[in-house]
Protein backbone atom coordinates (compact mmCIF):
# COMPACT_ATOMS: atom_id res chain seq x y z
CA UNK A 1 0.00 0.00 0.00
CA UNK A 2 1.61 3.41 -0.85
CA UNK A 3 1.11 6.58 1.50
CA UNK A 4 1.67 10.45 0.33
CA UNK A 5 3.96 12.62 2.64
CA UNK A 6 2.69 16.25 2.86
CA UNK A 7 4.66 19.39 2.43
CA UNK A 8 4.93 20.36 5.87
CA UNK A 9 7.09 16.98 6.91
CA UNK A 10 9.58 17.79 4.19
CA UNK A 11 9.89 21.61 5.72
CA UNK A 12 10.47 20.08 9.01
CA UNK A 13 13.04 18.34 7.98
CA UNK A 14 14.53 20.51 6.76
CA UNK A 15 14.51 23.75 9.15
CA UNK A 16 17.28 22.87 11.67
CA UNK A 17 15.35 25.70 13.83
CA UNK A 18 12.27 23.23 14.28
CA UNK A 19 11.57 21.78 17.23
CA UNK A 20 10.29 18.78 14.76
CA UNK A 21 12.87 18.92 12.55
CA UNK A 22 14.65 16.15 14.61
CA UNK A 23 11.66 13.63 14.04
CA UNK A 24 10.51 14.69 10.65
CA UNK A 25 14.20 13.92 9.13
CA UNK A 26 14.08 10.35 10.64
CA UNK A 27 10.78 9.93 9.70
CA UNK A 28 11.78 10.94 5.47
CA UNK A 29 14.88 8.63 6.51
CA UNK A 30 12.61 5.98 7.26
CA UNK A 31 10.51 6.28 3.72
CA UNK A 32 13.49 6.87 1.72
CA UNK A 33 15.23 3.70 2.95
CA UNK A 34 12.20 1.60 3.13
CA UNK A 35 10.49 -0.17 0.56
CA UNK A 36 6.92 0.74 0.27
CA UNK A 37 5.78 3.29 -2.07
CA UNK A 38 5.42 6.98 -0.98
CA UNK A 39 4.24 9.45 -3.08
CA UNK A 40 4.75 13.22 -3.34
CA UNK A 41 2.50 15.58 -5.13
CA UNK A 42 3.25 18.48 -7.88
CA UNK A 43 1.64 21.02 -5.21
CA UNK A 44 3.41 19.92 -2.25
CA UNK A 45 6.83 19.81 -3.91
CA UNK A 46 6.27 23.26 -5.65
CA UNK A 47 4.91 24.42 -2.08
CA UNK A 48 8.34 23.11 -0.50
CA UNK A 49 10.54 24.95 -2.84
CA UNK A 50 8.32 27.98 -2.28
CA UNK A 51 8.73 27.95 1.78
CA UNK A 52 11.96 26.04 2.17
CA UNK A 53 13.55 29.01 0.21
CA UNK A 54 11.49 31.90 1.69
CA UNK A 55 13.73 34.39 3.97
CA UNK A 56 10.36 36.35 5.51
CA UNK A 57 9.00 32.52 6.90
CA UNK A 58 12.61 30.96 8.01
CA UNK A 59 15.32 32.07 10.03
CA UNK A 60 17.60 30.48 7.47
CA UNK A 61 16.19 29.34 4.02
CA UNK A 62 17.43 26.74 1.68
CA UNK A 63 19.14 28.37 -1.26
CA UNK A 64 16.89 27.02 -4.79
CA UNK A 65 19.93 24.41 -5.27
CA UNK A 66 19.87 22.86 -1.93
CA UNK A 67 15.98 22.84 -1.93
CA UNK A 68 15.89 21.17 -5.44
CA UNK A 69 18.26 18.67 -3.85
CA UNK A 70 16.30 17.73 -1.15
CA UNK A 71 13.33 16.82 -3.70
CA UNK A 72 15.84 15.43 -6.42
CA UNK A 73 17.12 13.01 -3.15
CA UNK A 74 14.05 12.03 -2.80
CA UNK A 75 12.93 11.47 -6.15
CA UNK A 76 16.11 9.17 -7.07
CA UNK A 77 14.02 6.95 -5.04
CA UNK A 78 13.18 3.76 -6.87
CA UNK A 79 10.01 3.49 -4.54
CA UNK A 80 9.10 7.36 -5.04
CA UNK A 81 6.35 8.72 -7.11
CA UNK A 82 4.81 11.87 -8.65
CA UNK A 83 1.10 13.11 -8.49
CA UNK A 84 -0.49 15.40 -10.64
CA UNK A 85 -3.94 15.63 -11.62
CA UNK A 86 -5.15 13.66 -14.47
CA UNK A 87 -8.05 13.82 -16.84
CA UNK A 88 -11.55 14.20 -14.96
CA UNK A 89 -9.58 16.18 -12.04
CA UNK A 90 -12.29 19.14 -11.36
CA UNK A 91 -15.02 16.29 -11.03
CA UNK A 92 -12.73 14.81 -8.66
CA UNK A 93 -11.77 18.15 -6.67
CA UNK A 94 -15.65 19.44 -7.11
CA UNK A 95 -16.34 16.02 -4.82
CA UNK A 96 -14.15 15.92 -1.97
CA UNK A 97 -14.89 19.87 -1.44
CA UNK A 98 -18.45 18.68 -1.40
CA UNK A 99 -20.06 20.27 1.76
CA UNK A 100 -16.74 21.62 2.67
CA UNK A 101 -16.93 25.05 0.47
CA UNK A 102 -13.20 25.11 1.16
CA UNK A 103 -11.62 28.66 0.83
CA UNK A 104 -8.06 30.23 2.25
CA UNK A 105 -5.74 27.37 3.34
CA UNK A 106 -8.39 24.21 2.86
CA UNK A 107 -8.24 24.99 -1.06
CA UNK A 108 -4.74 23.81 -1.08
CA UNK A 109 -5.81 20.77 1.32
CA UNK A 110 -8.45 19.98 -0.70
CA UNK A 111 -6.19 19.89 -3.78
CA UNK A 112 -4.25 17.59 -2.03
CA UNK A 113 -6.96 15.81 -0.78
CA UNK A 114 -8.68 15.25 -4.36
CA UNK A 115 -4.86 14.30 -6.00
CA UNK A 116 -4.97 11.54 -3.46
CA UNK A 117 -8.69 10.67 -4.01
CA UNK A 118 -7.96 10.31 -7.58
CA UNK A 119 -4.89 8.17 -7.77
CA UNK A 120 -6.28 5.83 -4.94
CA UNK A 121 -3.52 6.94 -2.25
CA UNK A 122 -5.46 6.46 1.31
CA UNK A 123 -2.93 7.83 3.66
CA UNK A 124 -0.97 10.96 4.40
CA UNK A 125 1.68 11.78 6.66
CA UNK A 126 0.83 15.52 7.70
CA UNK A 127 1.18 17.44 10.94
CA UNK A 128 -1.84 19.60 9.41
CA UNK A 129 -5.06 18.44 11.82
CA UNK A 130 -7.09 19.67 8.76
CA UNK A 131 -6.76 16.68 6.67
CA UNK A 132 -8.52 14.71 9.36
CA UNK A 133 -11.82 16.47 7.36
CA UNK A 134 -11.39 14.62 4.62
CA UNK A 135 -13.50 11.00 5.35
CA UNK A 136 -11.82 8.90 2.80
CA UNK A 137 -8.33 9.86 3.63
CA UNK A 138 -6.32 8.49 6.64
CA UNK A 139 -3.86 11.42 7.95
CA UNK A 140 -1.40 10.18 10.19
CA UNK A 141 0.90 12.45 12.43
CA UNK A 142 4.06 10.70 12.16
CA UNK A 143 5.24 13.70 14.79
CA UNK A 144 3.08 12.89 17.20
CA UNK A 145 4.82 10.12 19.63
CA UNK A 146 1.73 9.25 20.97
CA UNK A 147 -0.12 7.70 17.97
CA UNK A 148 2.78 5.72 17.48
Amino acid sequence: MSFAIDVNILLYASDADSPFHGSASKFLDRCASGTEVFCLAWPTVMGYLRIATHAAIFARPLSPQDAMGNIDALLARPHARVLAEEEGFWGVYREVAGTLAPRGNLVPDTHLAALLRQHGIPTLYTHDRDFRRFDFLRAVDPLDASAS
